[in-house]
This record gives C-alpha cells, structure tokens and sequence, in this order.
C-alpha cells in the first residue's frame, strides 16, 4: 500500500495528541444566510438540503473565497520570517502556500462558473481575527513570524481535520465544502467557462471547470489537500503529500509522521525548527506611532497588497491573464518590504516589526 492508503487505515491509532477544532455555536432559529459574503457558515448550513438553490452556492462560493484568502497572510509570514528558504520547514510552508493559491483559484473560477463575481478586495480580513464565516470560534489568526505557537495554535488550528483523530469537530471547513459539493450535485446549475482563468500554480494546474465531475473533482481536491479531508485527516493529495494539518505538524513535533508498529506517530527523520527572524505579533489596529522608516514599509507593502487585492477582483471580471500575471508579479514584490520590516527592532526590544496586510481604505 502507498503512503495515502496506510496512513488512512492508521489514523484512528496515532500515538500523539493533535490539535482539535472548537465547537461551533449554530445559530438557534436557524436563520438562512442573508447573503453578501461574510455571513456565518453555520447560517448557511442551517438551509435545509432543498432549499439550497443557486443563489445559495454563489453565496458559499463567496464565504470560500473569504476563507482561502485568510490563510495566505499568516503563511506567508511564517514563510519569510524563516532565513533559510531551503530549509525543510521553510519548503513545506511554500508548498502549502501554493496551494491556498491555488484553492483561491478553484473557488473563484467556481464562482464565475454559476454566475457570480468573486469580490476579494472585499474579503480582505484583519488581522488578529477570527477565520471568515464563523468556522473554527475560538481560534484567533495573527501574524508573527515562525514560532511553535503560530504553528501549533494558528497553522494547525486552521487546518484542524475533521475525522477520524479530531472527534468533537463542532463546524469544519471540511463539512462547508462537503455541504457546497452536494448543494452542486443536487441543483446541477448550468456551469459556464467564459471569464474563468487556466494558470499553473504551484504543483496544480488551474484550469476552468465545465461539468459536476470537474465540480466533484476540484472541491474534493481542496479539501484533500488543506483543510478539509473527508475519508481520512491524513488523506494524501494526488502528488502523495500529507494533507496541510499533518504537513504543519511535522514542523512543530519536529519530526516526520511515520508509522511504528500499527501506529503512527511522529517519530521519523528530523525536520529541524528554522532560524526565523523574530516579527513579533501585529497588535490590532496595527502597529503604533511607527518611525518614518517603519511606516513608509508599512505603506509601500500595504499599497502593494492593494494592488495584489485589486489585480485579483480585476482578473475574474474580465481581466483575464493579464490582470493575474499583475497579481502574481504585485505578490513577489510583498517579500522585500516584508523582510526589510522584519529586520527592524520594535522600540520595546520584544522583537521585530512585520507586514500589517492592511490595505488603505
């Protein structure tokens, strides 16, 4: 058997405790969603399974894209916090990175597909905050730069499994994308090409989705490789990687997920903490009464994430390539003011600044 299969008949047995997602408070009159993206989760779960129509999945469809985009800010701190981009941790947190991009892509083409418009400068969150949609209460989603407990309480929170380590799972992400594939099986909404994008991104290819069975398949693929697997937490995509959950743990135990006997723990080859440079946690309303120096990063790196944001919303109404090619090319360019922040000491000594990812009203 593969490393996927085994890892799946294993899970129930691992031999070390794991993160799990809180419970969620569902709304008790079980009021439907009003729309707008950025209503609860919960909300738009409590819509009876026949009442779950188009408007319904354009809805969802946005709370997806609010959801994906929420996690690239913190990774991506993490990622360039870390001095060593060869380093084992800081190659795993890429890998993920690309594919919350590429989950981005999924959920937005989707979106196009029935109808609607993904509005991502909108869904731009602030940070420290909840995960969009009301999944995951209790967790707070912060930017630092890598530390244990970014990993364990933020990373791995985020990308807590459903089933089968994890058995008080309250509302996942996994179960919204669950509820979103069925919504598409049982209204079977006319699906249309025109204004979706087909880009490589990262180890996936994005490419514009005309049936249910590329519906099924792009969903699943999503939950498989983040935040959601179904069958198993430790369900391997289809290039055999361990789902993000498991990816992130490795990192925090330090070790990689093996088997040991009938069990699986993590036990294996080392996979070292990296040197990473000490952003210490944006405060909310970001940072206070910076220097000159400070706020003019703040404000070029800021401007520049307005731009990613803005290119965004552009390619998947009419933009097209060109549109994201700018996207992608205003991302590479977050790095260097990124870094320069992170090399600058707070005036407290209790670390060192970092990107805010608020972007001027």
């Amino acid at each position: 058997m593969g490393r996927r299969t085994l890892l799946a008949a294993a899970a129930a047995a691992a031999s070390v405790t794991l993160a799990r997602p809180a419970r969620a408070n569902v709304p008790a009159d079980g009021s439907p969603f009003a729309g707008g993206g950025g209503g609860a989760v919960a909300s738009l779960l409590s819509v009876a399974e026949r009442d779950r129509d188009l408007g319904w999945i354009q809805d969802a469809l946005q709370v997806a894209v609010e959801l994906e985009l929420s996690t690239l800010p913190p990774y991506l701190c993490g990622w360039w916090s870390v001095k060593d981009r060869d380093s084992e941790a800081a190659q795993l947190i890429r890998r993920i990175v690309d594919d919350e991009m590429y989950h981005l892509g999924v959920v937005c083409n989707l979106l196009v597909a029935v109808g609607g418009r993904p509005r991502i400068r909108d869904a731009a969150p602030v940070y420290p905050g909840p995960l969009p949609g009301g999944v995951r209460p209790g967790v707070t989603v912060r930017l630092s730069g890598l530390t244990p407990s970014l990993v364990h309480d933020v990373m791995m929170a985020i990308e807590a499994p459903e089933t089968p380590l994890a058995r008080d799972v309250g509302l996942t992400i996994g179960a919204f994308y669950g509820g979103l594939q069925d919504a598409f099986q049982n209204v079977a909404p006319g699906l249309s090409t025109d204004g979706q994008l087909a880009v490589r991104i990262g180890a996936d290819d994005l490419v514009p989705i005309a049936d249910l069975d590329a519906v099924a398949q792009s969903i699943e693929t999503v939950r498989e490789q983040g935040e959601g697997t179904s069958a198993s937490p430790e369900d391997a995509s289809q290039d055999d990687h361990l789902a993000h959950y498991y990816a992130f743990a490795e990192i925090y135990h330090g070790r990689r997920l093996v088997q040991s006997g009938d069990a699986w723990g993590f036990t294996g080859e080392a996979v070292p903490f990296p040197d990473a440079r000490p952003m210490a946690e944006v405060p909310t309303g970001g940072w206070p009464d910076p220097s000159p120096q400070v706020g003019q990063l703040l404000d070029v790196f800021d401007s520049t994430y307005a731009t990613v944001l803005g290119s965004l919303d552009s390619a998947w109404a009419g933009g097209g390539p060109a549109s994201l090619d700018a996207a992608v090319r205003a991302m590479r360019a977050l790095e260097s003011p990124a870094v320069q922040l992170m090399e600058l000491p707070l005036p407290d000594g209790s670390g060192t600044y970092g990107p805010q990812f608020r972007p001027p009203s």
